[in-house]
C-alpha cells in the first residue's frame, strides 16, 4: 500500500487533535491509500474525465483513495458529493494540470470544483472559472459571482494549488479546511464563506480593486474564521483586506507581506456600520 505525502499525514494530524468531539483517530484507515484511479486525456489510462473517476468511488468509502490526474487542461464541471469521503486528488503541478469551467451567477451551481465531503485533499491542480474577468460583466452591467472551488467537507486540504476567478473565486463554505503553497486571485470578495480555515505561505493575487475576503462568522461563539500566516497579498488595483460578511467576521493575516495593493483603510464594516464593537 502506499502512502499519503507525509505534508498531507501532518495536517490531518492536527485536524484530529483540535477536535475530538467529532474526529476520529483513524479516519480513513490512517496514511495508506487502498486505491488508486489514474485519469488521463488521452485515453489510456482509468479514465479520460476527473468525474468518471470520483463517479466510479463506492459510496460511504471509508479507505484513502487517490485519483492521479495526468496533466491537461481538462473542461468540466467536477463534484464531490456528500457520501464520498476520503479521497485525494493529486495533479502534475498546478502549471500542469487545470480543471477549468465557464459558469456564472447562482453561487451554489456555479463552481468548477465542489466538495461536500468530509477527509478530501487536493494537491498540484489549479481550480479555475474562466467566465467572469474584470471585463466580463453580467447583462445589467454589474459584476457577477463565478465560483471556481466551493468547500463543504469538514478536514479538507489543499497543496500547491490554484482558484483562479474574479468575484467569490473561493467559497469557504464551512468546516475546518487547510491551504498550504496556494495561489488565490480575484478582485470581489474572493475568499469568502463561514470556514475555520488556516492559510500557510499562500499568494492572494488581486486583480482589480475590491475586497479580498467577506467571512461570515455570526456569533461570538461562532468558531469559523480566516487565517492568514506569512505569505503575501499582490497584484493590481486598490483592495482592502475584507468586508463584514456577518456581524462577527474574524480575519487575522499574521507575518503576511502586504504589498501596496492593500488599502490603508484595511477592512469595511459593509453591512453592519455602526456595530463594530458589539
Amino acid at each position: 500500500m502506499k502512502l499519503l505525502p507525509r505534508e498531507i499525514i501532518f495536517s490531518l494530524i492536527l485536524f484530529i487533535i483540535c477536535s475530538s468531539k467529532v474526529c476520529k483517530a483513524m479516519d480513513c484507515g490512517g496514511t495508506q491509500v487502498s486505491r488508486t484511479i489514474v485519469v488521463d486525456q488521452s485515453g489510456k489510462s482509468d479514465f479520460h474525465t476527473i468525474q468518471a473517476a470520483i463517479d466510479s468511488i463506492k459510496t460511504s468509502n471509508n479507505k484513502w483513495v487517490k485519483i492521479h490526474i495526468k496533466a491537461g487542461t481538462y473542461t468540466e464541471q467536477i463534484q464531490i458529493p456528500y457520501n464520498m469521503p476520503c479521497i485525494f486528488l493529486e495533479g502534475q503541478g498546478k502549471e500542469v494540470t487545470t480543471v477549468t469551467y465557464n459558469d456564472h451567477q447562482k453561487t451554489d451551481i456555479s463552481a468548477t470544483f465542489s466538495s461536500f465531503p468530509d477527509n478530501v485533499v487536493a494537491s498540484g491542480i489549479t481550480f479555475k472559472n474562466s467566465f467572469d474577468t474584470a471585463a466580463i460583466l453580467s447583462y445589467d452591467g454589474k459584476r457577477i459571482p463565478a465560483l471556481a472551488a466551493r468547500i463543504y467537507g469538514d478536514k479538507s486540504a489543499f497543496y500547491n494549488c490554484s482558484f483562479i476567478g474574479f468575484q467569490d473565486t473561493l467559497w469557504d463554505v464551512e468546516g475546518r479546511h487547510y491551504y498550504k503553497n496556494c495561489l488565490i486571485e480575484g478582485a470581489v470578495d474572493f475568499i469568502w464563506g463561514s470556514g475555520q480555515s488556516y492559510f500557510v505561505d499562500c499568494v492572494l493575487n488581486v486583480t482589480s480593486s475590491g475586497s479580498i475576503t467577506a467571512q461570515g462568522r455570526s456569533s461570538n461563539s461562532d468558531p469559523s474564521g480566516f487565517v492568514f500566516q506569512r505569505g503575501s497579498v499582490v497584484g493590481s488595483g486598490s483592495a482592502i483586506l475584507g468586508r463584514a460578511y456577518d456581524r462577527c467576521s474574524r480575519v487575522i493575516f499574521y507575518d503576511t507581506n502586504l504589498g501596496s495593493v492593500v488599502d490603508p483603510q484595511g477592512w469595511n464594516a459593509w453591512h453592519y456600520t455602526k456595530h463594530e464593537y458589539d
